[in-house]
């Protein structure tokens, strides 16, 4: 890989094309009108993984039910992973209520200020705190995610497609995303940076006539990359149970749910639909079929419709199934995958902002 490296004069004046090209086209987004620590993180660690469009409303009524870190300390596991139900990666809502439970009982509620700091905590690497530390405090680091690594490897010339050498490459980049940060503004640099890649230098089809390096990018969106891994896919099928008990004027409905195993390494102590014995489903009893994406898979999902005594013929209990009313299931810890079923079956409404306040 030759080396092909760029004066500072120059990457300063790229540097401030950058930041010129953000104030006037960065997207309205929520956790940029905030300098919040706190708030910074929890957008952070939403965007890991996720859509923008998803994260925007879930960060809204989030941030509306634990307005501070000391307020998402205190709350259970549970009313967390409620709340953070439909974007996925439980495993990132675990960590920050467990970094949040650290920093208060070590921190006094207040996130450290520096990024070396920050990454001493629970679930926080090196992305996350370069983004809470330059974004809050104005600290002078680089933030690198694969938007960042996507357009620096464009403009360079940087072949990204070898496994090889991957370390040398990383150093490389990030260090290029430093030189190009403006010493008074780091935070809008960075961000600058990833809205770069995110919105024009995406991966496939770049608006390269739209972009603000253009003139001095190697590849105009050209360059090898790794391939993308390739999805996989499984069918599976489970129960949507629901039973009416009570007086006529004072029924209720109530849906069987069932609750994964907390040695489970993906989504432990979630909600769930039970699972049906039989993947095959007969025409009459199919109640709808649902695409859903975990990871590198893509699940094709039969629901059937079971009645209250066919549970234990039909169902293969995994864990604790219990019976619940309608009206609770929604601010309970749900499954995406049980979300979407019982909210296309119209038996859940949208999650109400005190539906998991206690």
């Amino acid at each position: 890989m030759a080396r092909q490296e760029r004066e500072p004069a120059a990457l300063e004046k790229l540097g401030q094309q950058l930041l010129a090209w953000y104030e006037h086209n960065q997207r309205d987004l929520p956790w940029r009108r905030s300098r919040d620590p706190y708030a910074i993180w929890v957008s952070e660690i939403m965007l890991q993984q996720t859509r923008v469009a998803v994260v925007e409303e879930r960060y809204r009524v989030f941030l509306e039910r634990f307005p501070t870190l000391i307020a998402l300390a205190a709350a259970p596991e549970q009313d967390v992973l409620a709340l953070w139900s439909g974007l996925g990666y439980y495993r990132r809502a675990r960590m920050l209520h467990k970094a949040a439970q650290f920093v208060l009982s070590h921190h006094n509620g207040n996130l450290p200020a520096t990024a070396a700091e920050l990454r001493l905590l629970p679930g926080i690497g090196s992305y996350t705190a370069a983004a809470i530390a330059s974004i809050a405090h104005g600290e002078r680091v680089a933030v690198v995610d694969g938007n960042v690594e996507r357009v620096l490897c464009r403009m360079q010339g940087w072949d990204a497609s070898r496994r090889s050498g991957g370390a040398a490459l990383r150093r490389r980049i990030e260090s290029l995303a430093e030189k190009l940060l403006d010493a008074q503004r780091p935070g809008d640099s960075n961000q600058a940076l990833m809205e770069l890649g995110a919105t024009v230098c995406i991966p496939r089809s770049p608006k390269c006539m739209s972009c603000p390096l253009a003139r001095d990018c190697k590849t105009r969106g050209e360059h090898k990359t790794q391939p993308r891994p390739r999805m996989l896919s499984q069918e599976v099928a489970c129960a949507l149970a629901v039973r009416t008990i009570g007086e006529p004027g004072h029924a209720r409905r109530e849906v069987l749910l069932e609750q994964r195993p907390a040695a489970q390494t993906v989504m432990p102590g979630m909600w769930q639909l039970p699972a049906l014995r039989e993947a095959a489903v007969p025409g009459p009893e199919l109640l709808m079929t649902v695409r859903h994406a975990i990871m590198q898979v893509n699940y094709y999902v039969r629901v059937r419709s079971v009645r209250e005594d066919e549970v234990g013929v039909l169902t293969v209990a995994a864990g604790e199934q219990r019976w619940v009313p309608l009206v609770h299931a929604a601010g309970m810890a749900l499954t995406g995958l049980t979300r979407k079923v019982l909210t296309r079956a119209h038996l859940l409404r949208a999650l109400p902002l005190g539906a998991v306040a206690r």
